[in-house]
């Protein structure tokens, strides 16, 4: 078996979701930079913190795009649709369209790259010459490695 076949890279529309995931990651951590050089408050170990943790899991998010790893698809697109939300209040209630339109353009980008068919495809482990129904049924990316296990000799 080829090793192209073992890693599985994911389409390019995911790896760019992973660059645009990690926008808002790269953010959260600027915050926490400024709030921890500028900030006065009583709590500021507790707010840079909690920016600095939330950015980190959101560039966790964005890595995994990155590296082809399934997993980070579901918590990706909950970022992304916090970016709308958040782009939306910017843009209406606060009337900073300035900087509220980018943010929801952002979200929803990830969230049609990470829907379009070569992206549900990878996500699933559907082969060329099945459908998503097929591949769902076969237990899709866990299913193809319970194949590949049962069909290489064990190393083990």
């Amino acid at each position: 078996m080829a090793l192209a076949d073992k890693i599985s890279p994911a389409p390019r529309e995911v790896r760019y979701a992973g660059l645009l995931t990690a926008l808002p990651g790269f953010a959260l951590i600027a915050i926490g930079i400024v709030l921890a050089v500028t900030g006065t408050s009583p709590d500021l170990v507790a707010e840079v913190s909690y920016y600095a943790v939330l950015g980190l899991a959101v560039l966790a998010c964005a890595t995994g795009l990155l590296l082809g790893k399934t997993w980070a698809r579901s918590p990706s697109l909950v970022v992304a649709l916090i970016l709308v939300g958040v782009g939306w209040y910017a843009t209406g209630p606060s009337d900073q369209s300035g900087f509220g339109v980018p943010i929801m353009i952002a979200g929803v980008a990830v969230i049609v790259l990470l829907f379009r068919r070569d992206s549900r495809a990878w996500v699933l482990g559907q082969r060329p010459d099945e459908t998503e129904d097929e591949a769902a049924r076969r237990g899709g990316v866990s299913g193809r490695a319970a194949e590949r296990e049962r069909d290489e000799p064990g190393d083990r």
